[in-house]
């Protein structure tokens, strides 16, 4: 077998997504977690212009569910505890040798490097579910691992970072080479691009620990899009320098160096929490189209939009207010997975 995740830009069968449910991360108060219902329906309309969309939901929000979206999104009945599809979902890959055929990567879910907040244990049971449904060859790891951890090309290049795949909480055993060996055979991963770190915010007690994908995109071979914060004032001003530098002097898969392409950060640089962590990176690509997070901010959402419109030609950018799915931890591509299109794959 020979398994590689195709790039975010090639064509996708669906979206999974999965409804928010009570509890620690939706947040207390009733208009408080309305935002957050609100926030992830507005996505999965956004998504369901573009091409369909599966929702897995929990039994306690399904009558929920039903009233809130479209009837044109699948929903599944499933127990969950969080609701990130990127981080507990699969990872699709698909088999070169094996034309037609879909694989789904179930990496080991922990809550991000189970802390003691974290409740976890029934969302990392959906990668499996998810798989089966969609009728995927399941590919078990032994990687703690999030699909917000890795971003890729489609052609062996990933990004990742440091402080996730070899953070102990997550991996206490694991060095560069073994990292490298399991991306490999799960992904098809040639050439492993080690980032520093993630964006500032994403330390505190509830964060990733430094997902690349709020940080750093490959838009297309030898291309990324970097979250760039042009404030002195925030701390994530050095980060955008370091992760920079890195890259100007990395390479991919194939031997080329990057061309580094800013996205600016909005101007907004603090909430109650303290320094946001607010990132245009962190959007959806979908057929046709790109899904782009929005903080409220008329100029800087459309600066955005325009970037990003260039980034993928012939795509459509729409923005949907990314602010309350922020507050809670994330964006508009924490809480998507694409599943690829591949030929002869029963929809």
């Amino acid at each position: 077998m020979s398994w590689r995740m195709p790039s975010e830009t090639a064509p996708h069968d669906r979206t999974w997504m999965a409804f928010p449910r009570e509890g620690l991360t939706l947040g207390e108060g009733e208009a408080f977690r309305q935002t957050g219902y609100d926030a992830w329906t507005a996505v999965a309309h956004a998504v369901a212009e573009f091409e369909p969309v599966t929702m897995v939901v929990d039994p306690s929000e399904i009558a929920r569910a039903r009233r809130m979206l479209s009837s044109e999104i699948e929903l599944l009945e499933a127990p969950l505890d969080e609701f990130w599809m990127r981080d507990f979902g699969p990872t699709f890959v698909v088999d070169d040798e094996r034309p037609g055929v879909l694989g789904a990567v179930d990496w080991i879910f922990n809550g991000w490097g189970a802390p003691e907040w974290a409740e976890w244990q029934k969302s990392a049971e959906i990668a499996r579910f998810a798989a089966a449904h969609a009728g995927a060859e399941l590919v078990s790891s032994v990687l703690v691992n999030e699909g917000g951890g890795i971003h890729v090309d489609g052609e062996g290049t990933v990004l990742v970072t440091e402080t996730v795949q070899l953070d102990p909480r997550r991996n206490p055993f694991a060095d560069r080479a073994r990292v490298e060996a399991e991306l490999a055979r799960t992904i098809g991963a040639t050439k492993v691009v080690w980032l520093p770190r993630g964006l500032t915010r994403d330390y505190d007690e509830f964060g990733t620990n430094g997902h690349v994908d709020i940080v750093a995109t490959i838009t297309a071979p030898g291309t990324v899009l970097l979250h760039a914060q042009q404030n002195p004032e925030h701390p994530d001003f050095e980060v955008s320098r370091e992760i920079r530098q890195v890259l100007e002097a990395a390479t991919d898969a194939s031997g080329r160096g990057f061309e580094v392409v800013d996205l600016p950060a909005p101007d907004t640089l603090r909430d109650d929490e303290g320094f946001v962590d607010y990132s245009y990176v962190n959007h959806l690509v979908v057929n046709d189209g790109i899904i782009a997070c929005g903080f409220g901010e008329e100029a800087a959402d459309a600066r955005a939009r325009e970037i990003l419109e260039a980034a993928y030609p012939g795509r459509r950018a729409v923005t949907v207010d990314s602010r309350p799915i922020f507050a809670r931890g994330g964006g508009i591509h924490c809480i998507t997975q694409q599943q690829p299109t591949v030929e002869g794959v029963a929809r």
